[in-house]
């Protein structure tokens, strides 16, 4: 079993798809391809989407029965000891946050301002 989501993609993106899977709600596909058909779909999806988003959920041979592929998506898959979960931005986190930020830090400034060491 497979599931794809499309966000913000072309039209004819959703035509194409619709050949190999059904479309329950807008953006929304299900079917059970081969996976050689899987994988191709999953290429040309992302070849097609331009500015869209793609989530690809299908069936796997592991301990949660399932894998998740995404692109250009906001929630990214991660491993944790061998269970995939789905790990969502925190909010107001931004891109550069794991940087490391120059200059002295408050406690060491206020420090320096008492004239402790």
């Amino acid at each position: 079993m497979m599931v794809l989501v499309i966000t913000a993609c072309p039209a004819g993106l959703r035509g194409d798809v619709t050949k190999w899977l059904l479309e329950i709600a807008p953006g929304v596909f299900v079917g059970r391809p081969t996976a050689r058909i899987r994988d191709l779909l999953w290429e040309r999806t992302i070849s097609l989407v331009k500015d869209g988003k793609a989530l690809l959920v299908y069936s796997s041979d592991n301990e949660q029965g399932m894998e998740f592929l995404t692109h250009r998506h906001d929630w990214t898959p991660q491993d944790f000891d061998g269970l995939t979960l789905m790990v969502r931005p925190s909010p107001g986190a931004s891109k550069h946050s794991n940087q490391r930020r120059k200059g002295w830090s408050t406690a060491r400034r206020q420090r320096k301002a008492y004239g402790s060491r």
